[in-house]
C-alpha cells in the first residue's frame, strides 16, 4: 500500500452506478478516506454544473477536475485554471459533424452546452463563446472511425472517449492527467501519491501516470490494459473496494 494523498475519481461508469447514483457503500468509504486526511476529487468529463450536485451530496470541499481537464477547481465554485478549445477548431469540428448526417454532437462552453438540436443562436459567432470540449456520438463504427481519422490528421487536439460510441476533443495537452499534475503542484505532492480510477479512454493518461492506476471492472479493455489493478464494477461499489483495499 502506497502513501496516497489524492484519489481522483471519474464519475460516469466509475463512481456512479448505472442509475447515475452514488451507492451508500461508495459514499461511506469516501467519507472514511476524507476523515483519514485523503483528498478525494472528481476527475470527470462532465461540466461543473453537472458534477456539482454529486460533490454537494458527498459534502466535498475538495478540488474538482471537469470537462476532461479543461477546468481545474480549487474547490467547488473556485476556479483555479481553465484551458479553452480554439474557435477555429470548434468550427471545423462542427462542420465535420454536419457532414456525417445522423451523428449526434455536443459542445461545452464555459456557461452552456450546445448540441445537434440546439446550436449557437443565428447571428452569433463561434468566436463569441468560450469553448471547452467538443464531442460526437454514433453507433455507426465506420463513421466513428472516419471522424477519428480526420481529426487525428490535424494533429492538434486530444481525442479520447467516455463510452465506446463517442469521441471527445479537448485542446492539445489537456487531459485528466494534466489536470491532476496541476493539482499535485498546488498540493505539494507527487504523482506517485495519486490513485486515479476510471473506465474510459479519457481516464487512460491519468491511470498511466498515477502512483496507482485503477480500471473499473466494467472498463473498456484498453483501460484495463493500462491499469495497475482492476477493481469491481460501478454497480458493485468498485470505488468502496479501491479505498478499502489500496488506500485505507
Amino acid at each position: 500500500m502506497g502513501d496516497y494523498k489524492l484519489v481522483a475519481l471519474d464519475m460516469d461508469g466509475t463512481l456512479l452506478n448505472e442509475q447515475s447514483e452514488i451507492s451508500k457503500e461508495n459514499a461511506e468509504w469516501i467519507q472514511r478516506a476524507l476523515d483519514a486526511g485523503i483528498t478525494v476529487s472528481f476527475s470527470t468529463g462532465r461540466g461543473f454544473r453537472s458534477a456539482l450536485p454529486f460533490a454537494e451530496q458527498l459534502k466535498l470541499e475538495t478540488p474538482m477536475i471537469t470537462v476532461n481537464g479543461s477546468e481545474v477547481w480549487s474547490r467547488p465554485h473556485v476556479l483555479h485554471k481553465r484551458t479553452l478549445l480554439g474557435p477555429d477548431y470548434v468550427r471545423r469540428l462542427h462542420e465535420l459533424a454536419m457532414k456525417h448526417t445522423g451523428t449526434w454532437f455536443w459542445a461545452y462552453t464555459t456557461d452552456e452546452i450546445y448540441n445537434l438540436e440546439k446550436w449557437i443562436e443565428p447571428g452569433t459567432a463561434i468566436e463569441d463563446h468560450h469553448w471547452l470540449k467538443f464531442g460526437y456520438y454514433t453507433e455507426d463504427a465506420p463513421v466513428r472511425q472516419r471522424i477519428y481519422d480526420e481529426v487525428a490528421e490535424w494533429g492538434a487536439l486530444e481525442i479520447t472517449n467516455s463510452s465506446p460510441w463517442n469521441w471527445e476533443m479537448n485542446a492539445q495537452g489537456i487531459t485528466k492527467a494534466s489536470a491532476i499534475r496541476e493539482l499535485c503542484t498546488v498540493m505539494g505532492i507527487d504523482m506517485s501519491q495519486v490513485v486515479a480510477v476510471g473506465d474510459s479512454l479519457n481516464d487512460i493518461a491519468a491511470i498511466r501516470e498515477a502512483g496507482l492506476g485503477v480500471a473499473m471492472g466494467n472498463a473498456q479493455d484498453a483501460v484495463k490494459e493500462a491499469a495497475d489493478v482492476v477493481t469491481l464494477t460501478n454497480n458493485e461499489h468498485g470505488i468502496a473496494e479501491v479505498l478499502k483495499r489500496y488506500v485505507l
